[in-house]
């Protein structure tokens, strides 16, 4: 069935420009599969615009702040508008990267089930902490508080796209890496620096009729798969599926690594109740998959990582995204 789809684009966070690139790989998808659809740009005139035009459905491709955060979500559920993707619950929480062990916890307790998936281990410590009550003067606390020590991840504590993302390698790097990720957000994650295959697993449905895609291993040409690398295929390699080699050289061990890094996937996406479509971003450090972001609005961009494991699946995007905002229309008021 043809639909009318509003497609939010674009947006103020900073990572505009590679929104507006997915919601036109979006719009050209749904065009194809028959539907109507209406590009709009998150302005002033939004609300008014959606009201008039009256859409069956939204499609959100805004990434960062107000795209994943739960702001375009709790504005679409007031507006009473079907959409595609998470609640405003999920996504506020899935937007702090310090969530993880939290979720998981308590997923594993309403389950009853140990789960297997894990996290790197870390500190959460904001904005206002380091500038206005002297936090920046303890950074020697820090190397004690993270296991391992150096070398460690400074991140900022919400967003995507690697930005504000830095590998530390010892004390004289540190205020400076605090300081750029703290430019992005109003919050920092200091954590375990996790060495290994790197792989973002994307998954489509919900609950327990969710299912994953195959896994993307990401190989950057540089020190790591940075925002730079994310916006410039030419610093990276891609490979759908994981390659085999890269988990074990037993055939038979490798096949049952994979099979634990999409359950940890699964685990992860589940725990934090993700609809419709999300991607898990982890690392496989040899002997666990340390899972270190939950992406509720993955890029669709034409080297984005989610239509890489479409294609890979044996699914068109004209097909997925039919699915999806079919799937998001026919919900009843109250899941919407």
């Amino acid at each position: 069935m043809a639909l009318k789809v509003a497609v939010l684009m674009g947006g103020q966070s900073f990572e505009r420009e590679f929104s507006l690139e997915s919601g036109k790989l979006v719009c050209d998808a749904l065009t194809q599969a028959g539907h109507k659809v209406v590009p709009l740009d998150t302005t002033k005139e939004l609300v008014p615009t959606l009201r008039s035009e009256r859409p069956d459905v939204v499609y959100n491709a805004l990434h960062g702040k107000h795209g994943e955060d739960g702001t375009i979500q709790s504005l679409l559920e007031f507006l009473g508008i079907p959409f595609v993707g998470s609640p405003a619950s999920v996504c506020h929480r899935a937007y702090n990267k310090d969530a993880l062990h939290s979720s998981l916890a308590k997923y594993r307790e309403l389950t009853g089930d140990a789960g297997i998936a894990s996290w790197p281990q870390g500190i959460f410590i904001s904005k206002d902490a380091f500038l206005q009550m002297g936090a920046a003067t303890a950074l020697d606390l820090v190397p004690e508080r993270v296991i391992g020590g150096y070398p460690m991840a400074v991140k900022p504590a919400h967003g995507g796209s690697a930005l504000g993302i830095h590998k530390v390698e010892n004390a004289e790097e540190l205020g400076e890496a605090i300081l750029d990720a703290l430019s992005y957000d109003d919050a920092v994650n200091i954590e375990q620096w996790i060495d290994g295959v790197e792989l973002a697993v994307s998954i489509l449905g919900s609950g327990w009729d969710a299912h994953v895609l195959p896994p993307v291993e990401i190989v950057p040409k540089r020190r790591f798969y940075d925002s730079d690398a994310r916006l410039n295929t030419d610093q990276v390699d891609f490979f759908c599926p994981v390659r085999p080699a890269s988990l074990s050289n037993d055939p038979a061990e490798a096949d049952a690594i994979r099979a634990e890094i999409e359950r940890a996937a699964l685990e992860v996406y589940r725990a934090y109740s993700v609809r419709d479509l999300g991607r898990i971003d982890m690392i496989w450090d040899g002997a666990q998959a340390k899972c270190f972001e939950v992406d509720v609005s993955p890029g669709m961009t034409s080297r984005s990582l989610f239509p890489t494991a479409c294609k890979a699946a044996g699914l068109t995007m004209p097909a997925v995204l039919d699915q999806l905002v079919s799937t998001a229309a026919g919900r009843p008021a109250f899941e919407r």
